[in-house]
């Protein structure tokens, strides 16, 4: 009988603490979605505020290095179609349907490039990371001590394979993950 309420518990404050933040963290994303440039501009100066961290502290190379790999990672899952070619053409050779490619003539139908990875996405997740990580080099607990220049050469490495293997990918399934460049058309009233 001296038992508290369910809804007075401390558990319930806590939680509805937690909504009401997260309501707020959420309306702000969602303000934010169309300033596309300002978005990225801040992302990119709290990146080199994480650069000059980690050249002034001289330490943390580890956290640097696996932003960097996360950041690879998103920048992949971003540049890659949502359905993947490959994957589709093999199970239609496997089904007998070879026509499921990407159109080649104007009598195909054209199917929009769909990424894996959307740009606001993309964005949100990459924020996020740098700014765990630049949080990270407050701490000496994650200053493991590494001889920084074999990852930065393991890391260039990784990268140029990796966007090696992406572009002969994009030449051989002819999808471009880019709109500038592409063929603009006027719309015109009646059509």
């Amino acid at each position: 009988m001296d038992a508290p309420e369910p809804e007075n518990t401390p558990f319930a404050a806590v939680s509805a603490q937690t909504s009401k933040l997260g309501r707020l963290y959420q309306s702000y994303l969602d303000k934010s979605t169309p300033y596309t440039t300002y978005r990225w501009i801040s992302t990119a100066v709290l990146l080199a505020l994480f650069f000059v961290r980690i050249v002034v502290a001289q330490g943390w190379y580890i956290v640097c290095y696996s932003l960097g790999i996360y950041l690879l990672n998103l920048f992949l899952a971003f540049l890659q179609p949502k359905i993947d070619p490959s994957l589709t053409q093999d199970e239609g050779l496997e089904d007998g349907d070879a026509g499921s490619s990407l159109p080649t003539k104007k009598d195909e139908e054209f199917r929009p490039f769909i990424r894996r990875l959307p740009e606001f996405k993309f964005w949100h997740s990459g924020t996020r990371a740098i700014a765990i990580s630049f949080f990270c080099t407050w701490f000496s607990i994650f200053n493991v001590p590494v001889f920084w220049p074999v990852l930065v050469v393991y890391f260039l490495i990784l990268f140029s394979l990796t966007m090696r293997r992406q572009i002969q990918h994009m030449i051989k399934y002819r999808y471009v993950p880019f709109s500038f460049g592409k063929a603009k058309y006027n719309q015109r009233s009646g059509h």
